[in-house]
């Protein structure tokens, strides 16, 4: 899926479109992270003005969309 069909996916549920979903919607969607803190680290290189609260409720949202899946990431401790 691409970012314009994320976005278009969002509209036909009555998502408002912004700018700043837009373009956390892009960096998700054209970059590979291994955290949602990367995910906003990325997100505010480009618009300092969005906060975190937005990114992870746009993360959260994209996951019910199935869009993105946060899986967890185990270590082993020796």
């Amino acid at each position: 899926m691409t970012g314009q069909q994320v976005i278009e996916e969002m509209r036909k549920k009555g998502c408002r479109i912004t700018k700043q979903r837009k373009l956390i919607v892009d960096i998700i969607m054209n970059n590979e992270f291994n955290s949602c803190k990367e995910i906003y680290y990325g997100v505010i290189k480009e618009d300092p003005t969005v906060g975190m609260a937005t990114v992870y409720r746009m993360i959260n949202q994209l996951e019910e969309m199935n869009v993105i899946r946060r899986i967890e990431k185990i270590e082993v401790v020796r």
